[in-house]
């Protein structure tokens, strides 16, 4: 550069000096180029100067390699005076390449030098390369750099503020969903305080976070701190009086007091309007004068959080309700699930047991004091249990009637447990005993997990009920194997009848005297999918417990029908038995399903026998025998199934009017072995007799039974001597040969 280039810098009149802040953070340029004159000249005519109320910090690079090492290890490098020609004639744009794309510089503004017209990039390298600005350096004296600079320097401070205000509308976003997702009043406030430090670029040193309380006396209002960081942590829970900083405490007083921000040089406090007047606001020493858009951020800040803070008690008395149980004010089936695995994950459940109470006939007492003196029971045993159960132990109500305890097995044995139970209990003045039935569990027995444990507990509560009332009853790997096989069963079962693969077989039922085919009888079988058979003594326990006995009964008795209409095409005169299960016949339906299926095959009432055990007995005398009567009055024939396995007793059997009496085949067995049980099927033909029914012995295998039953004088027969139950198609070929060989 030659003397009269350097003279440029000052033959314009020099732009005025203004008073610059004290403390104030200075932009920094970054000047690079290769001759060190270009350097002097530019600090001498940059001396003395400032833009937008900071000075200039001007830092030094001799080639492009050296401005990119540079630029690599400092920050906030506002301007780049670049040289296009040093080391070689694109080294100023292979330079910028660098910066924007290996540094990934995009705020910092670049603004080319050259000293030679000449060597000005061409359009197309200005559209290729990310250039703010283009001079040579003739053009620069000390005023026209100050312009372009200040230039420079102004669009990266917009820039920054951009970038600001975005990264703050992210934080004020995260803020919101991690303010939505904590417990409490405490915690939300003390992620405001976070919140904020971080949004205007401070440490968490030195914030208060006050919350309004009021008294019985709306003058004497207080304000309490709720949240606290850096030398204020100790005053949790106290007065704002305490804090013994005036200028905090009189900031947090006043915004509290006036509802709205208070914003002053080096301080600030922002106002959170809360629900039902729990307002509370938030002091942050910020150093240095908020930037504007730092109060923009803050404002929008406050709205937002504003919107959560109104909820976060309606997301506390939610989050409440999800473990408590609001009847009795104590945990739910959740909160022990979630504490028993808090426990089992600490290692802490070893020697620990689960006891379910169950109230026997709560159902009962319900529906027959109502349901407030249900609820002033509830309130009576769970007072007795909380006053009378160790402190370690942990009560929950998991279900309406149903108790869970947590409890260690040295501090609360069982008889323990059973004794505190016993005694009346007092409701509405009256003296009232309550008996429980009860499962336990201990934890070390498979135990896996809370639900785990909960699901075994209740396998032992529903062998303790089966037992009666007033049972305690341990669980067991052998009773929970037997429980999860009935499971699996039951949902096999399920999936069976929704895929088709239950079916029906026909065994034949004879006359006795003359051998003449009379009727058949439907029976039920499961064949799974890969071929094996399943036995009915398994599957049909399990079917009546779990109620798929009904819609199975129901298929059953159609497909019977329908399979009749064939049969009866060769044989006018054949009967169908069809089983109905106790529970079948309890449905208030059931007659008018019945009339349906025979409807819908077209068959006359006279051709259908149902077969019932004497356990429907259970339902009432009265009801069963009203509705036996009901059927036989359409001209159903009814059968009683199984006698002398059931209830067998003589009076209901005289009230039940039926059209035949089946002999059990464990008595018919017993006529081949000639003991004392072969008399009950010798007392049972002449007692069907005398009350005007026929008699069918089932389970005939020989020869020597059908000879005794025809001695005895009974009248029909059916088991393997004759023919073993069969597929329709079989079944009626069977038939065929019969009658062909007749």
């Amino acid at each position: 550069m030659n003397d009269q280039e350097l003279l440029e810098f000052v033959e314009d009149g020099a732009p005025p000096a203004l008073e610059t802040p004290q403390g104030a953070t200075p932009w920094r340029i970054l000047v690079v180029d290769d001759d060190a004159d270009v350097h002097e000249s530019t600090a001498f005519g940059l001396r003395g100067m400032e833009i937008e109320g900071r000075p200039l910090q001007l830092l030094h690079a001799y080639s492009g390699a050296e401005s990119v090492a540079l630029l690599a290890r400092e920050q906030d490098i506002a301007v780049i005076l670049l040289d296009v020609v040093m080391e070689s004639e694109q080294a100023g744009l292979a330079t910028v390449d660098r910066i924007r794309g290996e540094l990934g510089l995009a705020h910092v503004r670049i603004v080319l030098r050259t000293g030679q017209p000449g060597h000005a990039p061409e359009i197309d390298t200005i559209r290729r390369y990310d250039i703010n600005d283009y001079k040579t350096k003739s053009e620069l004296t000390r005023v026209k750099l100050y312009t372009a600079l200040t230039a420079a320097i102004r669009s990266y401070d917009q820039l920054l503020r951009l970038d600001a205000s975005r990264r703050g509308l992210e934080k004020i976003i995260e803020a919101s969903n991690q303010f939505l997702a904590e417990q409490g009043q405490r915690t939300f406030a003390e992620g405001v305080i976070t919140q904020i430090a971080s949004l205007i670029g401070v440490q968490p040193e030195g914030l208060v976070c006050a919350s309004r309380r009021t008294t019985d006396d709306e003058a004497a209002t207080q304000y309490t701190v709720i949240a606290a960081a850096g030398a204020f942590a100790g005053l949790m829970d106290r007065d704002i009086a305490d804090i013994g900083d005036s200028l905090v405490s009189d900031s947090l007083a006043r915004a509290l007091a006036e509802r709205r921000n208070v914003l002053e040089p080096g301080h600030l406090t922002l106002f959170f309007a809360g629900r039902d007047g729990n307002d509370f606001a938030a002091f942050v020493r910020a150093g240095a004068p908020l930037r504007d858009v730092d109060a923009r951020l803050l404002q929008v800040f406050c709205a937002n959080i504003a919107l959560s803070a109104s909820n976060i008690d309606l997301l506390a008395r939610l989050r409440e309700y999800a473990f408590k149980d609001r009847l009795l004010d104590m945990p739910n089936r959740l909160a022990l699930l979630q504490h028993i695995d808090r426990e089992l994950g600490a290692g802490r459940g070893a020697g620990q047991m689960l006891a379910l109470l169950d109230i026997d006939r709560f159902a009962e007492t319900n529906d027959m004091f109502g349901y407030a003196y249900g609820d002033l029971l509830l309130q009576a045993i769970a007072r007795r249990l909380a006053l009378g159960l160790p402190p370690q132990c942990l009560l929950a109500r998991v279900a309406g009637d149903t108790f869970g305890i947590w409890f260690a097995r040295a501090a609360l044995a069982p008889d323990r447990l059973a004794a505190l139970l016993e005694p009346v209990y007092v409701v509405e003045g009256v003296a009232r005993p309550v008996s429980f039935s009860i499962g336990l569990v201990a934890s070390d027995a498979d135990a896996g997990s809370g639900q785990d444990l909960f699901k075994n507990a209740l396998i032992a509560l529903k062998q303790s009920k089966g037992a009666g009332q007033g049972h305690i009853q341990t669980y067991t790997a052998e009773v929970g194997v037997a429980t999860r096989e009935r499971t699996r069963l039951l949902h096999g079962l399920q999936q069976a009848f929704d895929r088709e693969n239950l079916f029906v077989v026909y065994q034949p039922q004879l006359a006795l005297a003359s051998g003449r085919v009379v009727g058949a009888e439907a029976l039920l079988r499961w064949r799974t999918e890969d071929g094996r058979f399943i036995s009915p003594a398994e599957f049909i326990p399990v079917a009546e417990q779990s109620g798929l006995i009904v819609p199975i009964g129901h298929w059953v008795l159609r497909t019977a029908l329908r399979a009749l209409v064939r049969l009866r095409q060769d044989q006018p005169d054949l009967r169908m038995a069809v089983n109905v299960s106790p529970l079948q016949f309890a449905q208030p339906q059931f007659l008018a399903e019945v009339e349906a299926a025979l409807s819908e095959a077209a068959l006359p009432a006279d051709s259908l026998e149902l077969e019932i055990t004497e356990s429907v007995a259970v339902m009432g005398i009265e009801r069963v025998s009203a509705l036996l009567g009901q059927i036989k009055a359409r001209g159903i024939a009814v059968a009683i199934d199984d006698f002398g396995t059931g209830f067998s007793s003589l009076s209901y059997l005289d009230r039940l009017p039926a059209d035949r009496l089946k002999i059990d085949r464990a008595f018919i067995t017993a006529l081949d072995a000639g003991d004392a049980t072969a008399r009950i099927a010798e007392m049972i033909v002449p007692l069907g007799h005398r009350l005007g029914m026929q008699v069918l012995a089932e389970g005939v295998e020989t020869a020597s039974q059908a000879q005794a039953l025809r001695l005895l004088g009974c009248d029909e027969v059916q088991g393997y001597l004759y023919g073993k139950p069969m597929p329709l198609d079989a079944f009626t070929a069977w038939l065929a040969q019969r009658q062909g060989g007749a």
